[in-house]
């Protein structure tokens, strides 16, 4: 314990780490937020050499906790690859669903879009796994990781950049100071640091929620993802470990907060006539958690030695599943242009190789929130000529193999020029 913050012997690693009279610390990184987007960038960076801080505000302990978050992600294959090069899959296999179908149907019609994972040959089209075993896979991969050091629970006062300044200077609450050649803003959508550097951003809420919980069924699911598109959203069936599934269940926002005031029968009752029969008998098992949906879009990715990753740069409707699978694309995009420019001599902080950064992954947030919303509006509704089209699109995707492999690829994240580590190579 030092000045009232837990530092978790996981990361009390400090070698990197060298003092001056301006700064109580100083790195060539600080990481605001320390989620998975953030301690996945620290572990990045940490591995190739670079010391990193990262200042988070919640305590590891209730990071971790079953309650603090009920959602899956869906981790794309070229996700998988990074996840693999950063050495954390060894902490993630037993929790890691692969996925080997995707089906995706359109209420009652008869006409359905299969992504077949033999169709492209390269082992399962991704896995599902829990947030949380994510963040536990993090912390135990940067345990005793040098140069790495967090600071958690622990508060960010400000953050100061100057253009042209040489450093980043970031305030913590209890009056210290970190100096950095770069900063970074993973401190999620609505980020502070965001606002505080004067990025404006891009943003609208969506009137539906998702509601969450994890569904026990008597049959296996065999690798089997489920999207089911409903009037009021999408309603996903994502596989899990075990006969387990994680819904995640898109509906009106004012129809949300009576559907989870529901008692277990009542509720599951609900459930399953959207869920189907086919995976036998079901039952809810855990909590139920409900989360507000919307899109953020920053209107800058960088500012003077400041960039944004994940939340922070970008939110997106959950439509494809396709979140953090661009946040770990920011992740890998700005490692590997720090790393690049670090080997080179030069400093890691200047607009040349922010700007960098920025035109890599601008273009790919963008398409994937157009795509996202446009998605999500097109099939959130029952209108009948649009509710054909669609229907009809869906049959024609699914019998064009180039058209469908295509889909197939970007959703893997192996279409365009990905960043090294998510070809599955070392920085």
């Amino acid at each position: 314990m030092r000045g009232g913050l837990d530092i978790r012997p996981w990361a009390r690693n400090c070698l990197a780490v060298r003092k001056r009279s301006e700064f109580d610390l100083v790195v060539d990184v600080a990481i605001v937020g320390g989620g998975m987007a953030g301690m996945t960038l620290a572990c990045a960076l940490a591995q190739a050499g670079v010391s990193v801080v990262v200042v988070d505000r919640e305590a590891p302990e209730r990071a971790l906790s079953a309650g603090f978050d009920g959602r899956v992600s869906a981790i794309a294959l070229g996700s998988a690859q990074m996840l693999r090069g950063l050495g954390l899959w060894p902490h993630l296999d037993a929790a890691a669903q692969p996925i080997l179908d995707i089906r995706i149907t359109d209420g009652a019609s008869p006409f359905i879009l299969h992504y077949d994972h033999t169709e492209v040959g390269v082992g399962p089209l991704g896995y599902i796994m829990e947030n949380r075993a994510i963040r536990a896979a993090l912390f135990a991969a940067t345990e005793n990781l040098p140069g790495l050091t967090v600071l958690a629970p622990c508060s960010v006062a400000a953050v100061d950049t100057e253009p042209g300044g040489s450093s980043a200077r970031v305030v913590l609450a209890d009056g210290r100071t970190v100096g950095a050649r770069l900063a970074v803003a993973a401190d999620g959508r609505t980020s502070p640091v965001r606002t505080a550097a004067g990025i404006e951003s891009i943003a609208w809420a969506y009137p539906q929620v998702g509601i969450v919980c994890t569904v026990h069924h008597s049959l296996p699911h065999n690798g089997v993802a489920h999207e089911r598109f409903l009037p009021a959203g999408p309603f996903a069936m994502l596989p899990m470990t075990g006969n387990r599934c994680s819904l995640v269940w898109t509906e009106r926002r004012t129809l949300a907060e009576g559907l989870m005031a529901l008692d277990d029968a009542a509720f599951l009752d609900e459930l399953s006539w959207r869920f189907g029969d086919h995976l036998g008998a079901i039952e809810v098992i855990g909590p139920r958690w409900c989360y507000p949906l919307s899109v953020t879009l920053a209107k800058s990715y960088v500012a003077p030695r400041l960039a944004l990753v994940g939340d922070a740069a970008h939110t997106i409707h959950p439509i494809a599943g396709q979140g953090f699978n661009l946040g770990l694309r920011d992740i890998a995009a700005l490692a590997e242009a720090v790393v690049d420019a670090r080997r080179l001599g030069l400093d890691i902080g200047t607009d040349s190789v922010l700007r960098r950064y920025e035109r890599w992954r601008r273009f790919d947030s963008i398409v994937m929130l157009g795509v996202t919303d446009g998605l999500n509006r097109l099939f959130s509704n029952d209108i009948p000529p649009i509710k054909l089209a669609r229907d009809l699109g869906l049959a024609m995707v699914d019998r064009v193999p180039v058209m469908k492999r295509a889909f197939m690829r970007h959703a893997m994240g192996l279409a365009g020029e990905p960043p090294r580590l998510i070809r599955g190579e070392a920085l």
